[in-house]
């Protein structure tokens, strides 16, 4: 059965949202990314609350891929993408990304999100996530249960295996 409901998780810079355009591309599955839910205008955090029922309303939707780190969307999701990056390569690629957007919002991102604003918090987030998040996200992969499927994509090698699994035709 072709996966209706795709969340595509991992670390900072590690391409979530690319993977997720281009899966998307292939599919024709809606693309939503939670960047733009988790973020207000100059880096200010949207309220838990409010980013919950966002999240709701786009996973009460029959079909979609969304790129983002979220336990609720993951507990909904049928099919999970997990891009298990270095914290190195995931450096390189903000560094590279950032470069682009230093002075201005990249795609995905409310107005007023320039990307030299988040710096330092953007290496935290990076440079922890192996430790903070990581671990969570292996340990769900492993108990799996039978309605849901994970993938964990390490290199383009991968992905690109992913991506032919996913698009395969049922």
């Amino acid at each position: 059965m072709t996966p209706q409901k795709i969340l595509v998780t991992g670390n900072a810079g590690s391409g979530k949202s690319t993977f997720a355009t281009k899966l998307g591309e292939k599919t024709g599955l809606p693309v939503f990314g939670l960047d733009n839910i988790v973020w207000r205008s100059g880096w200010v955090k949207t309220p838990r609350d409010e980013i919950n029922a966002q999240i709701q309303d786009l996973i009460a939707q029959p079909a979609w891929i969304i790129d983002g780190v979220s336990s609720l969307v993951e507990r909904t999701a049928d099919t999970v993408v997990f891009l298990d990056i270095s914290s190195v390569r995931c450096t390189w690629n903000c560094a590279k990304r950032n470069w682009r957007y230093f002075f201005r919002s990249r795609p995905g991102l409310p107005d007023n999100c320039p990307e030299i604003l988040i710096v330092p918090q953007l290496l935290k987030i990076i440079w922890r996530f192996n430790a903070n998040v990581r671990p969570d996200i292996l340990e769900r992969m492993a108990r799996a249960h039978a309605v849901q499927t994970y993938y964990r994509g390490r290199n383009s090698m991968e992905l690109a295996k992913i991506t032919d699994s996913l698009t395969m035709v049922s």
